[in-house]
C-alpha cells in the first residue's frame, strides 16, 4: 500500500473522472442524453467511481470506474457512434498523457523536497495511471471500452455471436485476471505493454 500517496490518489481521481466524462460528453454530442440525465456529465469523481474498480486501482494498480450509460437507439449511426463513444475514454487518457508530457517539457527539473517533490510525483503518477487506464480499457472484453470498439468490425451475420461474447465478457475478464494474478500467465499485461509501447516511444522523443 506504499503507493497510496496523495499524488497517486489525486492523479487516479482525475484519470478516472475525465475518462468517464469523455464517454458521457461524446454520447451527448452524438445525440444521447442518458448520461446527462443521470448526472454523469460532471467532473465530480463521486459520480463516476465504481467500488470494485477503485479498490483494484488502490491494491493492484489498475481498474475502472462506473460505466457511463448510453442508449445506442438515440444515435443517428448506432454502430459508429457507439464506437466513437467507447474510444472517447481512452482518447481522453491519451490527451492527459500528452498534456502531462508537455508540462514536464516546459518546466525545469523538480527539487526532491517540498511542493516541487509533490508536483513531480503527481505528474509521474498522471503519466503512469493514464497509460494503464488507456491500455486496460482498450482490452476487447466487456465491459471494457475495447469490446465496443470491436463491435464496429463485426459483420452483421456474426452480430448474435458478438452479443453472446459481450454477455460472457465479465466472466472472461475475471478468468484472465485470475490467470494473471494466481497462475502467472501475463495475458493482460502483455496486451497492455503492446498498447503502451508506441505511446512510450513518443514520450521518449518529447522528453
Amino acid at each position: 500500500m506504499s503507493h497510496l500517496t496523495p499524488p497517486f490518489i489525486i492523479a487516479m481521481l482525475i484519470a478516472l473522472t475525465v475518462h468517464e466524462w469523455a464517454h458521457g460528453y461524446t454520447a451527448y454530442l452524438l445525440g444521447d442524453n442518458t448520461a446527462k440525465y443521470q448526472g454523469r456529465l460532471t467532473f465530480n469523481p463521486l459520480a463516476h467511481l465504481d467500488l470494485l474498480g477503485t479498490l483494484l486501482f488502490l491494491t493492484v494498480g489498475f481498474g475502472w470506474a462506473k460505466p457511463v450509460p448510453i442508449d445506442p437507439r438515440a444515435f443517428r449511426h448506432p454502430k459508429r457512434d457507439t464506437t466513437l463513444t467507447a474510444l472517447a475514454g481512452p482518447a481522453s487518457n491519451l490527451l492527459l498523457i500528452l498534456f502531462t508530457v508537455g508540462v514536464l517539457v516546459l518546466i525545469p527539473s523538480f527539487d526532491p523536497i517540498g511542493w516541487e517533490r509533490f508536483l513531480g510525483e503527481f505528474l509521474s503518477e498522471m503519466l503512469r495511471l493514464n497509460l494503464i487506464l488507456m491500455a486496460f480499457n482498450l482490452l476487447p472484453i466487456a465491459p471494457l471500452d475495447g469490446s465496443k470498439v470491436l463491435g464496429v468490425f463485426i459483420p452483421l451475420r456474426y452480430e448474435e455471436t458478438y452479443e453472446k461474447y459481450l454477455r460472457n465478457g465479465p466472466i472472461i475478464l475475471l478468468a484472465l485476471l485470475f490467470a494473471e494474478w494466481f497462475l502467472g500467465i501475463p495475458l493482460i499485461s502483455s496486451w497492455m505493454s503492446l498498447v503502451m509501447e508506441p505511446v512510450l516511444r513518443v514520450m521518449e522523443v518529447m522528453l
